[in-house]
Parts: C-alpha cells; structure tokens; sequence
C-alpha cells in the first residue's frame, strides 16, 4: 500500500512565533511533523507539500479595500456583500469596484465563510514564505533518501481569489488555470492507499483541501487520516476547525496522532 504525507503550508508565517499569521501550536506541530517525517522516511512513498503564496496586493490584504475616509481595514475584519453594498468598504481602485463585489457575492453564495481580511503573510520571496526550517530539513531530507523530488504545490498568487484549498481556489478565475481543480494533485492522491495530512490551519487550509477531497473520493474518506497533534486552529476559529473534524470524520476521516502512524 502506498503511503503519502500530504503537509499543508508549513511556512514561517504561521509556524515562526515571528511570523505574520502565527498560529499558536504551529511550532510545536512542525517539530512533531519533522520528527514524523524523520521516523517514517523509509516507509512513506509519497510527499506532497502546499504553499501559501500572496503578493501584498490580494483581495484578502487590507491594501485591497478602503473604508469611506480612505482608511484600510485591520486584520481580521469581515468584509459581507452587504458592507459593499452599504459603501462601508470599496475597492481601492473605483474600477475594481465591480469584480470584488461579485467576488464577494460567489464567495457568499459557496457558503463556507465570509471574506476576511488576513495580515499580509506569505508574501512571495518572503522569509514569512518560506518552508520552517525544521520542517525543510526534514522534506529535503527524505528527498535524498528516495531521490525523488516531493511535489510542490503553490496557491494564492491570483489576487482576485482566496486560495485556501490545495485542490482549487474558493471562486475559481475562469482567466487563470492556477485557480482551477489541481488534476496532478487529485491523481497523485487518488494513487495513494493511505494519505496521512498535516499543516496549517486547521480551520482554513486543511480544513478547506480535505472538503475538497471529497467528491473526488467518493464521499469516502477512510484512507485520510488526520495527524491532530500536527495541525492547529486561527485563534477565533476553533469551531471552524471543530466543525471540520465533526463534519469530515462523520466521512470517514480518522484522527490519531503522529507518533502511531505507520508504527
């Protein structure tokens, strides 16, 4: 049986306690993923590792929107059809104006979320963008042993959509293939027997790409497995991360922590 490690954005910026988005847990859940990749290298065939990938300019940046006085809204605001509609928030470009709010209205219409505006983080080229150190050791690491490159996947460059999923952004952009359904990804998993996930955050990024697994698995979901200690939620988000677990392990999904997988 074939096993793959599927790692989501394990990156400075929600790892460090210096980063942008910290996600408090996230440094303690790297540690424990290096070690697990260390442990289990020799056994694990397959490893797939996403990066979140932004450019100050994104329609979840403050940089994207300014209030009536031309101020620009703080992390963590939410941004509703409504706002747009009442004037409260606008495009700081008047010709944007049109295709935020129709992003806004498919963003709402999908029904996972409103948009919320995030600290700048991940910027491209960025330490904040780069793999935690640990984490990189350990990657590149099992890379040597199998001579084989682990897959790569980059998400979030378009700045037109929020990318929180590894498998397609949350409105796809019919102009730019990158917002798509990720087909190399879906067979690279599709291969696998077992998928063990990890990374950053529970309550957006893993929980968003395991939803999205789904309908490609055929609404079974038994060979993913959740490493719990290796994952952890936004502060303010725990029942979005509670609610995923309730929601994907009535699928399927099994939860158990890193030091028994493959044991």
């Amino acid at each position: 049986m074939k096993n793959m490690l599927l790692l989501v954005d394990p990156q400075n910026d929600f790892c460090d306690p210096e980063g942008a988005l910290f996600v408090p847990g996230a440094a303690g859940d790297s540690r424990r993923t290096a070690a697990l990749i260390d442990r289990i290298s020799p056994a694990l065939d397959d490893l797939v590792v996403t990066l979140d990938c932004h450019h100050v300019l994104d329609v979840a940046h403050p940089m994207m929107w300014v209030d009536r006085e031309g101020e620009h809204p703080r992390p963590f605001t939410e941004i509703s059809l409504e706002d747009l509609e009442d004037g409260v928030w606008n495009a700081v470009r008047p010709e944007w104006q049109d295709r935020l709010r129709h992003y806004v209205s498919d963003l709402e219409a999908f029904g996972r979320y409103r948009l919320t505006i995030w600290p700048e983080h991940c910027l491209v080229g960025s330490w904040g963008f780069g793999i935690v150190p640990g984490v990189f050791r350990a990657v590149t690491g099992w890379e040597r042993e199998h001579a084989q490159a682990a897959m790569l996947v980059l998400k979030g460059e378009n700045p037109w959509t929020e990318h929180y999923s590894a498998v397609r952004a949350e409105v796809p952009d019919p102009e730019d293939a990158r917002t798509a359904i990720n087909r190399a990804l879906l067979e690279r998993i599709l291969s696998s027997g077992r998928v063990a996930v990890a990374g950053q955050a529970l309550s957006h990024c893993v929980a968003n790409t395991v939803r999205d697994l789904v309908e490609p698995l055929g609404g079974d979901l038994s060979r993913l497995l959740l490493l719990r200690d290796c994952s952890s939620c936004v502060p303010g988000f725990e029942a979005l991360g509670g609610a995923f677990l309730e929601e994907m392990t009535g699928l399927g999904m099994r939860v158990d922590f890193s030091d028994r997988f493959l044991t």
